[in-house]
């Protein structure tokens, strides 16, 4: 529900509220706490910390890393406050059933890919048929290396709370260049750009 416009999520088995504390210790999205109905930094933190929730000891870590991202886009950024109570209402059969329908799907996601060695270690690598995807594994950064006629683009982008992605810098080269070089310039940037520790602009 949201109290006085503030997000709010009750565990109503526990009669406590879901913390976002041990899901910022997997994925780092959006510190100031969760949100829902669309897709975005705080629906990302709210779908890790159901997922760690709902689970605990019996749904690893590494499977909530996995699944997170898709379980927002499925079902976070579909619940909306309605109804006489004004609030939305997630089950665990509703949890149980996105979770099979996503189980063996490996889409384009933050948590994807696979790490490169000319990357540092907190970004990993996914190749789509059009072009190449960067993408940090703590924050919503993406580098995006895709090769036109003549020359090559490459974008740094965040997705953030928005409902697109935000260009943060682009380069480009011509198209007999190697583009390795500008994409590892992007990544320190972003690396520069937001401490995945700390969480803070510099």
């Amino acid at each position: 529900m949201r109290v006085d416009g503030t997000p709010v999520v009750l565990k109503l088995t526990e009669h406590e509220r879901l913390s976002p504390d041990r899901s910022l210790e997997l994925a780092r999205h959006s510190p100031s706490g969760f949100d829902w109905g669309y897709t975005g930094s705080g629906p990302a933190q709210l779908a890790c910390a159901l997922l760690l929730d709902y689970y605990y000891y019996y749904y690893y870590e590494s499977g909530a890393h996995q699944h997170y991202i898709q379980f927002r886009n499925a079902v976070v950024s579909q619940l909306a406050c309605d109804g006489p109570a004004d609030c939305w209402h997630l089950t665990g059969d509703d949890i149980e059933a996105a979770r099979a329908e996503f189980q063996d799907n490996h889409p384009l996601t933050p948590d994807g890919g696979e790490p490169s060695p000319s990357l540092p270690a907190n970004w990993s690598a996914v190749s789509r048929s059009v072009q190449t995807v960067f993408q940090r594994r703590d924050i919503d950064h993406y580098v995006v290396l895709g090769d036109g006629s003549e020359e090559w683009l490459i974008l740094l982008c965040a997705q953030g709370d928005r409902a697109y992605p935000a260009p943060l810098d682009v380069r480009t080269l011509p198209v007999e260049d190697d583009p390795a070089p500008a994409v590892q310039e992007l990544v320190a940037e972003s690396n520069d750009l937001v401490d995945p520790k700390e969480g803070d602009v510099r």
